[in-house]
């Protein structure tokens, strides 16, 4: 991708104020850049409004104090938020905040200077008609320093994305280093085994993610069968119907899981249906 087209459409918030994408800078020696140190939140963006942004920053604030970071400050945000979204009237988006250690020195340790923090906003991209998944020979370590945390740290995910899309795929699916299913790269996942909608917990090393988190609420009000529970990843070979959740996918079903076709069933429709109806009306739950 050219960085004209990268930057088409992209607003971004950036010391104290909205700026083109292409004139937008943070310190080269920003530990965000050289070694990682940061976290983010993606939001979707309907009609300009950002969806569940009080449940993105209370994770923000939770990544930020996992990695050590000082906490975000909440008004900031939501007034650098306010501002792009203004500049950047957007029927469908992805809005990205990013907080950093600020710049720093060449190692791991840290500097004293201010945090970093950008705010941009993108015309959202279509998600694949036909979606589909692949497991990755690699895996996520629970118990990593990091587990849990939504940080800029994310080497792991682009190469087992990529690693996925090669073979025809537009997720990769990692288990955990105990044989568990755990996540993908961008997204929770679901699985119908035995008649229930069932996800990994937290424990398992994945994220806790803001649609997974609503599915599990809007689930239980609606008295649908959805639990959080331990999947061994051999389950996957026999899972009734997968699922993915995120921020931007909302709850969508896969087509095939490893080339293997699978099944859009009625607690997989009823999950889609009951995610779409409840967020339409309550943009900030």
């Amino acid at each position: 991708m050219t960085r004209s087209t990268a930057s088409a459409g992209t607003v971004v918030w950036v010391d104290g104020r909205v700026q083109r994408a292409q004139d937008a800078v943070v310190p080269a020696l920003d530990h965000g850049l050289t070694v990682g140190d940061g976290v983010f939140e993606t939001c979707k963006v309907t009609d300009s409004v950002p969806f569940a942004l009080t449940r993105h920053l209370a994770r923000l604030a939770r990544s930020a104090a996992g990695l050590g970071l000082g906490a975000p400050d909440d008004d900031l945000v939501r007034s650098a938020v306010a501002q792009v979204l203004a500049a950047a009237p957007l029927e469908r988006a992805r809005l990205r905040i990013t907080l950093t250690g600020g710049p720093g020195p060449l190692g791991s340790g840290r500097g004293h200077a201010p945090q970093t923090l950008v705010v941009a906003a993108q015309p959202a991209s279509a998600q694949p008609a036909s979606p589909g998944a692949v497991l990755v020979p690699w895996v996520r370590n629970e118990r990593s320093a990091t587990a849990g945390l939504k940080t800029t740290s994310y080497a792991e995910n682009v190469v087992s994305l990529a690693w996925a899309v090669d073979r025809g795929a537009s997720e990769a699916l990692l288990a955990n280093t105990r044989g568990e299913l755990c996540e993908g790269t961008g997204s929770n996942v679901v699985v119908v085994l035995d008649g229930e909608l069932v996800t990994p917990p937290l424990s398992s090393g994945c994220l806790a993610g803001i649609t997974r988190e609503l599915l599990l609420e809007w689930a239980g009000l609606e008295g649908l069968p959805c639990r959080e529970a331990v999947v061994p990843v051999q389950a996957l070979e026999h899972a009734e119907e997968v699922l993915i959740t995120s921020s931007t996918r909302d709850v969508q079903p896969l087509d095939h899981l490893d080339g293997r076709a699978l099944a859009h069933g009625d607690l997989g429709r009823a999950a889609v249906e009951v995610f779409a109806r409840r967020s339409a009306v309550d943009v900030d739950p």
